[in-house]
């Protein structure tokens, strides 16, 4: 019997794990935007002294899991598990971040639903009984993903307008059985969905009726709405994306009482900073989440938020081929907590 399985795709959790300790590293670009004074350290250098920007995506890594084990006072001989993953080719950010600690190690694939994957499995297995110390972790690096995804920098392409700036940065977060900080109280398992759009400079697109799909599951799950938490934040759709969730929404006759909010909308000033769309990538939502959010339910100043990581399932591969871009997003309730 699934004691924790809630409706279709949802699991509660009896006894809510909580996330104690939390760490963001952030590139050059974030440290001038707007959540700049939430990250534990910000790098003007993008390679962060390195000699490829995958090296310094994998020192990033190594940087939020040294944060924070610090912070939590602990040493990384005593964490169980660390679930991660990264949008580089066989996630060679995490894997090599991780070589010869002697830390037990699951790798993700979930693009830049990643953060929001890899917390709800570290949930799933503190609250299953599996674990004590988990670690959810996850990267992105603005220059390694334009090279794998897009263009190589030295090409100078045009962006589209409705192109996203891959976020370089880091989060990392610790889940424990006991303690004081945030609870997960809940998470949904999102499917997989794909209307058919085919355009990799738009992948808000592609990511919102994901997001859509598993915002519906998780009120139908728990009997809830929109009114029952502060705060619905995706991550990251950027704002056509989120402009698009919205529409998707108001036709399926959900409403989403001015309470959603968008990773890719929050970390940058898209006003004043040439990102166009906004903010996209795994380290978009962990930086976010591990920083401004986290802080936020830890003070009080927020009580419930549902935090729901969209990720668009392309490869350079699918997108060569001429295929369409599957959609994901993964929810997890976090309510704030001493």
């Amino acid at each position: 019997m699934a004691k924790y399985k809630q409706g279709r795709q949802s699991i509660r959790f009896e006894e809510p794990p909580v996330i104690t300790h939390w760490a963001s590293i952030a590139g050059k670009k974030e440290s001038e935007g707007p959540l700049a004074h939430t990250f534990d350290f910000t790098s003007t250098d993008t390679l962060f002294g390195q000699k490829s920007w995958e090296q310094a995506e994998k020192h990033m890594q190594q940087l939020a899991l040294d944060t924070l084990v610090s912070k939590a006072g602990l040493t990384k001989k005593e964490l169980d598990l660390v679930f991660s993953g990264d949008l580089l080719n066989q996630c060679i950010g995490s894997s090599f971040s991780l070589r010869n600690l002697k830390i037990p190690h699951l790798g993700l694939y979930g693009a830049c639903s990643t953060m929001a994957e890899s917390l709800l499995l570290s949930a799933m297995t503190v609250g299953g009984g599996f674990a004590d110390r988990v670690v959810a972790m996850t990267s992105s690096h603005f220059a390694s993903s334009e090279r794998q995804y897009r263009f190589p920098l030295g090409y100078g392409g045009q962006r589209t307008p409705t192109a996203q700036w891959t976020v370089t940065g880091s989060g990392a977060a610790l889940v424990q059985s006991s303690g004081k900080g945030p609870r997960i109280e809940s998470c949904t398992i999102g499917t997989v969905v794909d209307l058919g759009i085919k355009d990799a400079n738009n992948m808000g697109a592609a990511m919102a009726p994901a997001a859509l799909s598993t915002i519906q599951a998780h009120f139908a799950d728990f009997g809830t709405s929109a009114a029952d938490y502060d705060l619905i934040v995706t991550g990251d759709l950027g704002q056509l994306g989120k402009e698009l969730l919205l529409q998707l929404a108001r036709d399926a006759g959900l409403s989403l009482g001015g309470k959603l909010e968008d990773c890719g909308t929050l970390v940058f000033d898209t006003s004043a900073q040439d990102v166009h769309s906004g903010g996209s990538g795994c380290g978009c939502s962990a930086i976010t989440l591990c920083g401004e959010l986290l802080n936020k339910l830890q003070k009080g100043k927020l009580k419930k938020i549902l935090f729901c990581g969209t990720g668009a399932l392309l490869s350079p591969t699918s997108t060569q081929q001429g295929q369409s871009i599957p959609g994901v997003c993964h929810a997890v309730c976090i309510t704030g907590g001493n």
